[in-house]
């Protein structure tokens, strides 16, 4: 069992526990922008946090720490040479 601490969420701190986990799939959106450009994202998850604090439905509250992956295909004409 993962030890407990305090975490911030809004104004308030929390008692939580980081969860280990697994990525079973991190997948690409690819989005194309009117100007030509295809942009790649995705998030890649560092750390997750079960927080107790719970939603009105009484699912427990998670925290995600990710950073956002961005990959272009930029048409040539847009490039800066």
């Amino acid at each position: 069992m993962a030890l407990k601490k305090k975490y911030r969420f809004g104004d308030r701190e929390i008692m939580g526990e980081e969860i280990p986990f697994e990525a079973e799939k991190e997948s690409w959106s690819t989005y194309i922008l009117q100007d030509g450009t295809s942009l790649k994202m995705k998030a890649v998850v560092s750390s997750i946090v079960r927080l107790d604090e719970y939603l009105p439905t009484g699912d427990p509250i998670y925290l995600v720490n990710a950073s956002n992956i961005v990959a272009t295909d930029v048409p040539e004409h847009l490039k800066r040479h």
